[in-house]
């Protein structure tokens, strides 16, 4: 997984930006990307801090879970329902969303359904 440049090294360029170097002077002296250095001026401007923002994680999930009681509801209404039918019910709902989506929806919630395999009968079982 990617590190954060340190919040030092983030001062220093910015601090040599506000001193009057260009972001892409300012990122050649401390050997970082020009988009970096851009990226972190516009954060102090915007925000006045350069703290690095939150890396990674869920972005997408809350589209579905706007729609928990939908599925849940759907998923009791047939309990044999497949992904592939909750995604085109989902669709004609108005959400698009991929089978994985569904998949790590019901695992978040701990809900499983496995169908039996069918077996051949039982060569002891009486006919």
């Amino acid at each position: 997984m990617v590190k954060a440049i340190s919040l030092d090294l983030r001062r220093r360029v910015c601090a040599a930006i506000s001193e009057g170097l260009s972001c892409r002077e300012a990122a050649a002296r401390f050997k970082v990307s020009a988009s970096s250095a851009i990226r972190w001026q516009a954060q102090m401007r915007a925000s006045g801090d350069i703290a690095p923002l939150r890396n990674g994680g869920d972005r997408k999930s809350g589209r579905i879970e706007a729609e928990a009681e939908f599925i849940l509801r759907q998923v009791e209404e047939r309990r044999d329902i497949t992904l592939a039918e909750l995604q085109e019910k989902l669709a004609a709902h108005g959400t698009r969303v991929g089978i994985g989506t569904l998949w790590r929806f019901f695992d978040r919630r701990k809900i499983t359904y496995k169908k039996r395999q069918r077996m051949r009968p039982s060569s002891n079982a009486p006919t």
